[in-house]
């Protein structure tokens, strides 16, 4: 009984993680459309037309933050991350998932963690003065632009903690129909 909730708690965990990726990557992708349409907007009104807007440019800054602060739970999600292990080539297939877990644990938890929790009186503050662009004229509401980046770090918890509970994949030549083995012709 016990192994079945454990089981059924894992799959839900698993999903919700899926589903706050999904919601990460339309918010990331949505950001950068954004900031490719800001930026060729400003570079046309500039050069083309010897105009500007200071708040169509502090857009493309506020879609470039969210752009770069979502993109790391997305990519931690679909296994993107950066790896510098020189050993794992001569290692067993299960050293990359115990080298997960404890990077999980001794560095991804405590540090955005740490991010989460120093950030929040800045935070705090932003929103009770519902701060704006520090350029003269420029666009309101960077208070939600400072509010992604504690959200994107609770999501690098739970994606990594997703990824260490997702079970292991099966080998590509396990695989029913794989021809790639040294066997095939």
């Amino acid at each position: 009984m016990a192994g079945k909730m454990e089981g059924s708690l894992r799959g839900l965990y698993i999903t919700l993680a899926r589903a706050l990726d999904r919601a990460a990557l339309v918010l990331c992708g949505t950001a950068g459309i954004l900031l490719v349409v800001m930026v060729l907007v400003n570079v046309v009104l500039r050069y083309g037309f010897g105009m500007g807007s200071i708040k169509m440019q502090d857009l493309a800054g506020y879609a470039f933050a969210v752009f770069v602060i979502t993109s790391l739970p997305v990519c931690l999600a679909r296994g993107g991350h950066v790896r510098v292990e020189v050993f794992s080539e001569r290692m067993p297939p299960g050293y990359l998932r115990a080298a997960d877990a404890v990077a999980l644990v001794l560095f991804l938890i405590p540090m955005f963690g740490l991010i989460v929790w120093a950030g929040w009186g800045d935070l705090a503050y932003s929103w009770q003065v519902r701060e704006g662009s520090m350029t003269p004229g420029g666009l309101g509401g960077l208070y939600l632009v400072r509010t992604v980046l504690p959200m994107a770090a609770a999501l690098m918890i739970v994606q990594g903690i997703a990824v260490v509970l997702t079970p292991p994949a099966p080998p590509a030549d396990l695989l029913p129909g794989n021809t790639m083995s040294g066997d095939a012709a």
